[in-house]
């Protein structure tokens, strides 16, 4: 579902330490800076819609005589968060599905829910590559369509909730094509429309029950030194775009659908030189670049998989990477002060497109195969 072509620019050829963390200071009118972890003291949601795809995989364990597995899958099942995808116009119910749910475990559990949804339909969407490419246009009157027929009604789900925290992402890839690949004709066709397309999302979402997550893609394409002050200033051109008052977002979401480390056991070849070479890393060195534009330095970190050392050969490889397990549970506990979560955004299972791992099907759609690798694999919090 995740695609990044990789442009990274390599003119930084002295491998160097990691920035310090900034300071929280005071942002731009309208930007949140607020110390407060949405996440903290709150349930992450396990989706019972993603837990349920798991039963052709515990089945699948079950009839290989592999007990422990099929034991992992069900604590997978039961405990692991995942986010809402909502990719498609025709997939907005999601949202009433997870509401609904959340809603019943809430009032099961008597602990406050945080919903994790990813806001995806960008006209255009996917310009690098195309595997995940959308339904909408922008040459078919695609923004307003996403205004009145995607965004409107997505907000109004939102809206209807008020009982329930949300986290919500923006657009995975999107800005990350703006600051590398404006070389690409689609890609640089597209990018007021994306501009104009995510600063209207977040103009509309300022509910205090929700906070937004810009996708600012990974250590291994933004991580580069040139490109950290370049994605920090399209952010802002973004965020400032959505209007006074109307621009409040929590902060940003690496490594969505991707498979790097948080904090990496073994350093790959292929970091040698940057400074991110881990979302932790890349955490930490993006953060000083967005404070000086203003913008709040918050992350939560895709941790739903995570290639085991050696799975790649450079980070170009986006497609269904293996071997691979899923990786950290969600949690708060972080030792990195920037980072508000780390968390499962992109749902372990479902395939990244036709490539990469031999007979993967379409993306979005389910590998079981891959699955019953992501729980074999699996970091050991994931069975605490």
């Amino acid at each position: 579902m995740r695609v990044t072509t990789l442009v990274a620019a390599l003119s930084a050829v002295g491998a160097v330490s990691a920035l310090p963390p900034p300071d929280k200071g005071k942002g731009k009118e309208g930007t949140s800076c607020s110390d407060i972890n949405p996440f903290e003291g709150k349930t992450q949601f396990v989706n019972p819609s993603w837990a349920a795809k798991l039963d052709e995989t515990h089945a699948a364990f079950k009839a290989q005589g592999d007990k422990e597995s099929a034991t992992r899958v069900r604590k997978i099942q039961k405990n692991m968060s995942t986010f809402v995808w909502v990719s498609r116009i025709s997939e907005l119910p999601r949202i009433d599905d997870a509401i609904k749910a959340a809603r019943q475990a809430q009032k099961k559990s008597k602990k406050k829910q945080i919903v994790g949804l990813v806001l995806y339909n960008l006209p255009d969407r996917d310009c690098s590559a195309g595997e995940s490419a959308g339904e909408l246009k922008s040459a078919e009157n695609g923004l307003e369509r996403y205004r009145k027929e995607f965004v409107k009604p997505y907000v109004d789900k939102v809206r209807s909730a008020p009982d329930l925290e949300f986290a919500i992402v923006l657009e995975p890839d999107s800005l990350g094509n703006l600051v590398t690949n404006m070389g690409i004709e689609l890609c640089a066709q597209a990018a007021d429309v994306y501009r104009e397309g995510i600063a209207h999302a977040i103009s509309q979402l300022q509910f205090k029950n929700v906070h937004l997550y810009i996708d600012a893609a990974h250590g291994g394409w933004l991580g580069w030194n040139d490109n950290l002050p370049l994605a920090a200033k399209e952010f802002a051109t973004v965020v400032e775009l959505a209007g006074k008052g109307k621009n409040k977002i929590r902060g940003f979401a690496t490594n969505v659908s991707n498979y790097n480390p948080f904090n990496a056991t073994v350093r790959e070849n292929y970091t040698e030189w940057s400074n991110s070479w881990d979302e932790s890393h890349f955490a930490t060195s993006l953060a000083p670049f967005l404070e000086e534009e203003g913008l709040p330095a918050n992350f939560i970190i895709d941790q739903g998989r995570v290639h085991l050392p050696g799975a790649r050969e450079e980070w170009g490889e986006w497609c269904n990477v293996h071997p691979t397990g899923f990786g950290p549970a969600p949690t708060t506990k972080t030792e990195n002060p920037v980072v508000d979560a780390l968390v499962w955004i992109k749902p372990g299972g479902e395939s990244d497109g036709q490539c990469g791992f031999e007979g993967a099907p379409r993306a979005g759609e389910w590998h079981d195969e891959y699955a019953q690798m992501l729980v074999k694999n699996a970091h050991p919090s994931v069975y605490a």
